[in-house]
């Protein structure tokens, strides 16, 4: 790729898998963006998509692609993006994160590889008080 189109190095912006519990103690877990940045994201937009393959028919398996969008998120905000079921954990999930910073975008892919969502991997994440798997 050719060095002036590539943008800016991405610092200091996570995404993170985050469990919570219902009232009956069932698991459940939502997708956030966590600005961890000294300056203001604008104009945000992700987008979710999970693939990979049945590991007994070889199958290639890929879910439909979600969008989101998020006007502003200041400095050490937190956005809730989507709730992720289960079943998908065995798939590697993407997120694209694109975004504004002083009239400049930004923009990164992150990937839970497939079975990196578990119980082992799950670490407490300051940001969202609670337990979750979190990619900076």
């Amino acid at each position: 790729m050719r060095e002036e189109l590539k943008g800016p190095e991405v610092k200091n912006v996570g995404l993170a898998v985050a469990r919570h519990f219902d009232k009956d103690n069932n698991s459940l877990y939502n997708v956030y963006l966590i600005n961890l940045r000294e300056d203001i994201m604008e104009g945000i937009i992700v987008t979710s998509v999970g693939y990979g393959h049945n590991v007994e028919s070889g199958e290639r398996i890929k879910t439909s692609m979600l969008r989101h969008t998020i006007e502003v998120l200041l400095p050490n905000e937190v956005a809730k993006i989507e709730p992720i079921m289960e079943v998908v954990f065995g798939l590697s999930n993407e997120y694209w994160v694109s975004f504004w910073v002083n009239d400049l975008m930004h923009d990164k892919k992150f990937v839970f590889l497939a079975e990196s969502i578990t119980d082992e991997n799950m670490k407490k994440i300051p940001a969202l008080g609670k337990e979750g798997v979190l990619i900076i």
